[in-house]
């Protein structure tokens, strides 16, 4: 028997094993559901094959038709269409009226015993659905909307970003048995693991930038103070991010060339991106959602997932309190919702765009997950759910593998990171204090002193995603406008403390009504500037302004050192016992710096330059010994400093892929490095591999 005969007659037993088992399901489902009757089994295998063959035949053409409806009621639309298919199956087999919404409640318990079956008894297999339906549908839709699928024998490449993921974990992740897609392409010989070090700050926003789009000059951190423009100014913002985009941007980016950019902060220059943050005000394309609903299992799916991650968060963070686990943050109040919409809704919408794109044969597309970030900012770095969430999206990256068999081109993987994440007991946790405490205490009595208030930066991409929606047509979208109004800045839809702090502390209007200092927390980073000052203060500025703040700030426990301007030797880092000259490497006394790794000099001098950096940089406390920060967030796991696992990301790169050229220092390097292995493989022009 040939290998296609194999893998048809495979289908086949797949098919009738699940055919069986769904027509037991459904036997269940009417003994608990009111007004759902079937009367026997065989009337429920009938059901079942019905419900196949139209999700199949019918499915399709009716997704095609009622697509902008699905998206736009985020899902709720196709679990309705599922309902009525199963409504028509009973009825045509059963006899009698079904209601639709009981017909639907069967489609989700439908879906949750496929789950389970495809868990425990790998019955509930889906690649054939891809290879027969799913891509002759997106094929067909793509002809009709007047574009082109690629059919070419030249591989393209998905970049996977898995954000905060540091090297070090990831190699013992793999080695461990939490990544086996990944343990399997470096036993096969096809992937090898390229470390490299990211910039100061060691955060989303000023990784991809550099990755995305070549530069990531003037992001000293997650959220800063523009001078230019008196504003706060924070990655997890629309608004914001995009103008940093705009600066950066020079139209070459890592996607320019017919590229897709999926879950960014940047789009890296993509003509086509989604639930990409810089570019949510941009059309939303209901057809690059066609592969999530082409399979009508997938909404009601990505629910069940979704309740299960909320149940799996509440055991884990009980979990943690009765084995008293320490550090750990509090996991409790709407925590849990926003997890899930990082661990499960966006991941899926994520990789069912991926796979929209692969059956288009797009040449390059970057996706960024963030589910793991998430979890190991509240949990820990290495703690078991932050490892369960690897475990999941390697099987995910398992699922591409499978599906790009049936794609009209090849496609190579590329597993990356944008930064790590170190572990570490918090700053306020340790001390009892925050760094805004710190400073009022340090400052002048008669100074005010202001401090945004971090929220958790999921909160960008849940506004993110939310303002895409909004500022589409139609009913829906006037629906959504109108119920976040009050969370609507600028058209700009934000969630969460920080964006109401930002809005209502710190957006002045006259000069006389900004405090005399603002603190902000990036990680463990702290940024301390003096908004009412016409530039940046130096170390003789700030020692009249007010003689005891650097010296508090660097003899504190808490703190490692604080790197400030002087007037005649550029930037200094100061700590307890010494002072590194950062320009000539000059070193009086102990080196403050001196365990932040051998290029934190290089770092921190290219930072204390930008136009804005604050008047102080101030980097928490760091144990070698154990890799431990103490973060001015109330986060276990911080990243946007320096120390630790936090500078570690890494490329899992196609072992035929030429070597690095030595160390890679920083985002724009390795936004080089990712070029010119582009450019190597026909995916974009050589001679932009220098410019880009």
């Amino acid at each position: 028997m040939t290998g296609r005969a194999k893998s048809i007659l495979g289908s086949l037993l797949r098919a009738f094993a699940l055919i069986l088992f769904n027509g037991l399901v459904l036997v269940w489902a009417a003994k608990v559901l009111p007004d759902f009757v079937i009367p026997s089994f065989g009337d429920a295998v009938l059901i079942a094959f019905f419900v196949m063959v139209a999700n199949a035949l019918l499915w399709p053409l009716v997704i095609s038709a009622a697509l902008r409806f699905a998206v736009f009621t985020m899902g709720i639309g196709s679990i309705l269409l599922t309902g009525l298919m199963i409504a028509v199956a009973t009825e045509a087999v059963a006899g009698g009226t079904v209601e639709l919404l009981p017909a639907a409640v069967a489609g989700v318990i439908l879906t949750v015993a496929n789950i389970v079956a495809n868990t425990v008894f790998a019955i509930g297999d889906r690649d054939w659905y891809y290879e027969r339906v799913v891509l002759r549908s997106i094929k067909r839709a793509a002809r009709k909307q007047g574009r082109t699928v690629n059919y070419t024998e030249v591989p393209g490449v998905f970049f996977l970003e898995i954000d905060g993921l540091a090297e070090p974990i990831l190699r013992r992740a793999i080695t461990n048995g939490h990544m086996p897609t990944l343990a399997r392409w470096m036993q096969e010989g096809s992937h090898r693991i390229v470390p490299w070090e990211c910039d100061l700050s060691s955060q989303t926003s000023a990784s991809q930038a550099g990755l995305l789009l070549g530069s990531n000059e003037d992001i000293p951190a997650f959220r800063w103070y523009e001078r230019k423009t008196g504003q706060i100014v924070t990655s997890s913002s629309a608004k914001d991010i995009a103008e940093v985009e705009k600066r950066l941007s020079n139209g070459k980016g890592l996607l320019a060339y017919d590229g897709t950019s999926r879950g960014n902060l940047v789009s890296g220059d993509a003509p086509r991106s989604l639930l990409t943050l810089s570019r949510v005000r941009d059309k939303l394309y209901s057809r690059d959602f066609y592969a999530y609903f082409a399979d009508p299992y997938n909404p009601p799916r990505t629910i069940s997932l979704s309740v299960w991650d909320v149940l799996t968060e509440k055991v884990e963070a009980k979990r943690q309190k009765r084995l008293d686990v320490q550090p750990r943050v509090d996991r409790g109040g709407i925590y849990p919702l926003l997890r899930c919409g990082m661990t499960v809704i966006m991941r899926d919408f994520n990789i069912f765009s991926l796979v929209g794109d692969m059956f288009e044969g797009v040449p390059v597309s970057y996706a960024t997950f963030v589910g793991y970030d998430e979890v190991a900012h509240h949990s820990g770095i290495e703690r078991r759910d932050a490892l369960d969430v690897l475990r999941r999206l390697d099987q995910q990256f398992a699922k591409l593998e499978r599906i790009a068999e049936f794609a009209p081109r090849p496609y190579q993987f590329v597993v990356l990171s944008d930064h790590g994440q170190s572990q570490g007991a918090t700053f306020l946790t340790r001390f009892d204090e925050t760094l805004e405490d710190v400073v009022k205490r340090a400052v002048s009595e008669d100074a005010t002193v202001a401090a945004v208030a971090a929220a958790d930066e999921a909160w960008g991409n849940i506004g993110g995603a939310v303002t895409q929606v909004a500022n589409a047509q139609g009913a829906t979208a006037t629906a959504v406008r109108s119920a976040v109004k009050s969370h609507t800045v600028d058209d700009d839809i934000q969630f969460g403390d920080e964006q109401r702090s930002k809005a209502e502390e710190l957006q002045i209007e006259s000069e006389d009504e900004k405090p005399d200092t603002i603190v902000l927390a990036s990680g463990n980073l702290g940024l301390i500037y003096m908004p009412r000052e016409q530039q940046r203060l130096t170390r003789e500025g700030l020692d009249a302004k007010h003689p005891g703040l650097i010296t508090t700030l660097a003899t504190h426990p808490g703190v490692g050192f604080v790197c400030v301007m002087t007037d005649g030797e550029g930037p200094v880092a100061i700590g307890p016992d010494g002072v590194h000259y950062l320009d000539d490497g000059r070193v009086e006394g102990r080196d403050p710096i001196e365990h932040y790794g051998k290029h934190a000099a290089r770092h921190l001098a290219r930072n204390a330059r930008f136009s804005n950096a604050p008047d102080v940089y101030v980097v928490s406390m760091y144990d070698p010994a154990s890799g431990e920060v103490a973060a001015f967030e109330e986060l276990v796991g911080s990243h946007g400093g320096l120390g630790g696992y936090q500078a570690m990301p890494f490329a899992f790169v196609p072992s035929r892929w030429s070597e690095a050229p030595g160390e890679i220092i920083g985002a724009g390097a390795m936004h080089d490095v990712l070029v010119k292995w582009l450019a190597e493989a026909g995916l974009r022009p050589t001679a932009d591999n220098a410019a880009a």
